[in-house]
């Protein structure tokens, strides 16, 4: 992997294939590049694409003061953009890589993007009386805060049970019998510095990206999960009607990541897309 060092010291790790136009994937909390590899390698033959390791995760080590608030990760996405001067690059995000997107452009706008493809999030993570479209369309404030002190006492059950209870019936049943796709789950969280992701989280579901919505003047892509163990189909369609140049799929029977259940399908979309924003 190559690396650059942001302003606070922090090194972020990123893998870069193929050449054309530019494609940043940004993966998810507790995620890594990781999980856009075999993606990334499928469209390197048209584009350049990129795979980072946000701030705090992947498999390196970082310091316990390491700070992991997404505003530092949309300032690290502007440095490695600058790095390599692109242009008219195209963002897609999978959950917290989608707030990641958002954050970018309440902070540097759009000049430097040609579109936007966000996978499965909501823009923002807790809901209130004005607001039922966050995690498991019922995630207010407390119940955050329950999940926070859960994270605390033991990180890696708490991201599990924040994954088994809510909206994807699959997922409560393979948590209860412990089926191994579980263990595998919590035998890779147990390696992860719980307290640096904690943070992360805390950082993550304070955001609250509504207004952002109307300044995209870029064409997005949206992608989501019809069986999402997190968000509404009622959601994505808010997203698709607030986003003033939006393509919205909902991919059946997937959950949260549905990139994983339609790989086919889900490159498919993203090069057609790509292409046509190339052709425009």
């Amino acid at each position: 992997m190559e690396k650059f060092t942001a302003p606070d010291g922090t090194s972020i790790r990123y893998i870069s294939i193929g050449h054309g136009r530019p494609i940043i994937f940004l993966h998810g909390w507790t995620a890594s590049a990781r999980e856009w590899l075999p993606f990334a390698s499928e469209l390197a033959d048209h584009f350049q694409v990129f795979c980072w390791d946000a701030r705090g995760h992947g498999d390196h080590e970082y310091p316990e003061d390491c700070d992991t608030h997404i505003q530092l990760m949309a300032k690290d996405l502007q440095q490695l953009i600058e790095k390599y001067d692109l242009q008219d690059v195209v963002l897609v995000g999978h959950s917290m890589g989608a707030l990641t997107s958002w954050e970018y452009i309440r902070q540097f706008g759009t000049d430097r993007l040609g579109g936007l493809c966000i996978v499965d999030q909501s823009p923002k993570l807790v809901t209130d009386e004005s607001w039922p479209h966050g995690i498991y369309s019922n995630f207010p404030t407390d119940k955050n805060q329950q999940l926070i002190q859960r994270l605390s006492e033991n990180f890696a059950e708490g991201v599990l049970e924040l994954v088994a209870f809510g909206n994807n019936k699959r997922s409560r049943e393979n948590f209860e019998r412990n089926s191994r796709g579980f263990q595998q789950m919590r035998e890779y969280l147990q390696q992860l510095p719980g307290p640096i992701l904690t943070a992360c989280w805390q950082s993550l579901t304070a955001q609250d990206y509504r207004d952002v919505m109307d300044t995209i003047d870029v064409p997005a892509l949206l992608i989501y999960g019809d069986e999402s163990q997190f968000y509404s189909t009622t959601l994505a369609e808010w997203v698709a009607t607030n986003i003033k140049d939006a393509e919205l799929h909902i991919y059946e029977n997937s959950d949260h990541s549905p990139q994983l259940w339609h790989r086919e399908r889900f490159v498919y979309d993203v090069r057609r897309f790509v292409t046509q924003l190339s052709n425009a």
